[in-house]
This record gives C-alpha cells, sequence and structure tokens, in this order.
C-alpha cells in the first residue's frame, strides 16, 4: 500500500506536509494516538518506533489494550443507481452484495 509503513508490526499513515517540510507518520488501528515527524525516511522510521514504544508503555502501566478490536462490520451509502448496479454486478457473478464489495475492496488494497 501507498504511504503506509510498518514499524514493528503496526501500520502507519505517512503523509508528507509542506508547510513544514516534514514527514508525518500516524499509527492506525491504535486505541489513542501515536503520531511523529521526521525530515527523512531514515528518521521518520526511528522516531515511529520511539512514539510507539512510548505509547506501548503507557498503555502497559495503565492496563489498556493498545489495539482496537474491528467487527467486520460497516455501513455504506452509495446514490440508488449505483446501489442498484452494485447488485445487478453481484448477481451477475453469482456473488452476494457483501462478497463483492469485499472482491472490490481486496481488491483496491492491492493494487
Amino acid at each position: 500500500m501507498n504511504n503506509v509503513m510498518v514499524i514493528d508490526g503496526y501500520r502507519a499513515i505517512i503523509q508528507y506536509d509542506p508547510e513544514i517540510e516534514m514527514f508525518r507518520g500516524e499509527f492506525s488501528g491504535l486505541n489513542g494516538s501515536a503520531d511523529f515527524y521526521a525530515d527523512s525516511v531514515e528518521a521518520l522510521r526511528e522516531e515511529g518506533k520511539t512514539s510507539l514504544r512510548i505509547f506501548l508503555e503507557v498503555c502497559q502501566e495503565k492496563g489498556i489494550e493498545p489495539t482496537k478490536e474491528y467487527s467486520g462490520k460497516f455501513q455504506v451509502r452509495l446514490p440508488e443507481d449505483l446501489h442498484r448496479d452494485a447488485v445487478d454486478a453481484a448477481r451477475a457473478r453469482g456473488e452476494s452484495l457483501n462478497q463483492f464489495v469485499a472482491h472490490a475492496i481486496q481488491h483496491e488494497l492491492t493494487t
């Protein structure tokens, strides 16, 4: 995936902030915020490790589970015509709408 850095098994979304001319990373899937900044990829990785270590230490001290749990369910709102077309496309493939959407998301994540 573009703009994702994996640090010690945790995923961080990376963006470049042109105003401060630095990269910003923010870990995803955590029960709190852990972000970090640096002006190079190497420094970003090091800052990320430090930020993650501190976050995990604080979670341990406070007895907080550091990672979020996902139910596997979410609601999507679509324009009526897109909903209709998606149902038709799913039926034409012999899939449920849920399977069709899951395949579409998987496709986008691997391209």
